[in-house]
């Protein structure tokens, strides 16, 4: 914030300067570092510098005014403020010779000028992903007063036409981020600023040295229809103007739904993500307000129309015919124990059989998908001589919940939609059956107290120490989704295990980098000619 103090007035430090031509000043809680150089001009700057905190005063000033802090090598011209070699800007301070007197001005721009400077820096830390420099620049934009979401809004702005396929998990886990921040970080400043970091800096790493993907620029006036026909025919254009007319006409995010629902669940598109993005694009907005409404429906609708489909995927050939002749009148009663070990076939047809009761059929799903989940064959991730096709880890498994968890809260919402959300689930389910190890011993994933789990598993997450953002992000989307669904369901037959899977799934090893698997991989494929 803005420091009250204006001056300090250093008796006798020109003096000592001359005598020591460099040294460290300490007011109201800052360290100034002192500079005489070889012509006689003199310098003030903060002590610590910007990257990692290292004693500027024991760096070197060379003959004119450039000064390398040692630790790191990071350089800054003590004249412009420009840093020659490094990230972060360095602060400076006036200073003149009053006499035999230093008089420092130490005096803060103000707010305004220090937030604007917080989010520039930080924009300039996006092209090489630095990550640091980004916790620095958001912690600046807060100490100035700034609203820290306004860091999100940004990125989602400077990134939203760098995604060549449209959104990612970077935009889909922000919301599931600011939750846990709201909800878990209980006043802790610095779990807070993880809470803001995290999804900005994976923004920052999915677009880093990507070129712009520009939208259409021309407008059509909305029309749902319109809209749906173009997403079916891939029509990437059309759809962009589509919604730039609806922009227009000042529509805003519950106008699009709907039809932005119905599109993602008009295929088993992309296993899934279509519907969770258009969810998540609905949560995010209500964190950040339609500030960031046109970047999150261009980069969804980009996203739609790119995204694979199941009548392409001979594994799931059978779901448009079963959907086909889904009639709302199967009566057989259904339980998880019914889906476990089916293939997707089997496992279409066995939904099928009970379509008059969407609820007790979404429940077994679930049921069904956390026991698949919570015997997942850790071998088989490990794997390094498997087809491209048959590569399957942990993720395949949290999509399936966080599908579930999607399906349940827009089919809640257009309830016509329940047999396309049951079938899909379906198809999770079914495909992977060939991925568990039935005979598994759970008994130490067993989870007795739920309530203290996830109090527990929320807060570590803001220490998760993955390196990769896909992995950490399906930490906390996965555990987010499936702490909704117990709220909701607290006595469901699923329950326990539901939290046996998420247990499993939190605390086992996870391979994050496949280097021989690759490489074996890239051989098969360089000796097939493909």
């Amino acid at each position: 914030m803005t420091d009250s103090t204006i001056t300090h007035r250093l008796a006798r430090g020109w003096s000592d300067l001359q005598e020591k031509r460099r040294m460290v000043v300490k007011f109201g809680g800052k360290q100034i570092a002192l500079f005489l150089n070889r012509r006689g001009t003199v310098y003030a700057c903060a002590n610590r510098c910007p990257h990692e905190g290292y004693p500027l005063v024991e760096g070197s000033l060379d003959d004119e005014c450039i000064l390398t802090c040692n630790w790191h090598n990071w350089k800054f011209d003590l004249d412009s403020g420009a840093t020659l070699v490094g990230g972060d800007t360095l602060r400076r301070y006036p200073v003149k010779v009053d006499g035999n007197d230093l008089v420092l001005d130490l005096s803060d721009p103000p707010p305004e000028v220090l937030i604007e400077k917080a989010l520039t820096n930080l924009q300039e830390s996006f092209p090489r992903h630095e990550y640091d420099r980004m916790a620095r620049e958001i912690a600046r934009l807060q100490q100035a007063g700034g609203d820290p979401l306004e860091a999100l809004r940004q990125a989602v702005w400077w990134t939203h036409d760098h995604m060549e396929f449209g959104m990612t998990h970077a935009y889909a886990v922000a919301p599931d981020w600011l939750e846990l921040r709201q909800h878990h970080a209980k006043g802790d400043a610095g779990l807070e600023l993880v809470g803001l970091v995290e999804p900005v800096a994976h923004m920052a790493w999915d677009t880093q040295r990507e070129p712009t993907y520009p939208y259409a620029n021309h407008t059509l006036p909305f029309a749902p229809e319109a809209l749906a026909q173009a997403l079916e025919n891939e029509d990437e254009d059309t759809a962009i103007a589509l919604i730039r007319g609806g922009l227009q006409q000042e529509l805003r995010f519950p106008d699009f739904e709907e039809t932005l629902t119905r599109a993602a669940l008009s295929h088993y598109q992309d296993f899934g993500h279509s519907l969770i993005y258009v969810r998540k694009v609905g949560q995010l907005l209500e964190w950040l307000g339609d500030d960031v409404l046109e970047p999150l429906l261009l980069s969804l609708i980009r996203s739609l129309t790119y995204a694979s489909r199941e009548d392409l995927i001979p594994e799931f050939r059978n779901y448009r015919p079963t959907l086909e002749t889904w009639d709302g009148q199967g009566s057989q009663a259904i339980t998880s124990e019914d889906l476990t070990g089916l293939s997707v076939k089997q496992a279409l047809e066995r939904v099928r059989k009970s379509s008059a009761d969407p609820e007790a059929a979404f429940h077994a799903l679930l049921g069904a998908l956390a026991w698949n989940m919570a015997h997942f064959d850790l071998a088989i991730q490990n794997h390094t001589d498997r087809a491209v096709s048959h590569n399957h880890s942990w993720l395949g498994f949290t999509h399936g919940l966080t599908f579930a968890n999607a399906v349940r809260a827009q089919c809640s919402k257009y309830p016509d939609l329940w047999p396309q959300g049951l079938l899909q689930l379906a198809c999770f389910l079914g495909r992977h059956t060939r991925y568990v190890d039935p005979e598994l011993d759970l008994s130490e994933w067993r989870v007795e107290n739920p309530a203290a789990f996830f109090q527990q598993e929320f807060v570590r997450l803001f220490d998760h120490g993955q390196s990769e953002y896909i992995v950490a992000c399906h930490f906390v989307k996965t555990l987010t989704a499936v702490a909704e669904e117990f709220r909701i369901f607290p006595e469901a037959p699923w329950v326990p295990m539901l939290l046996t899977a998420m247990n499993r799934f939190l605390h086992s090893p996870f391979k994050g980098k496949h280097v021989l698997r690759t490489a074996r991989q890239s051989l098969s494929m360089a000796v097939a000619g493909d």
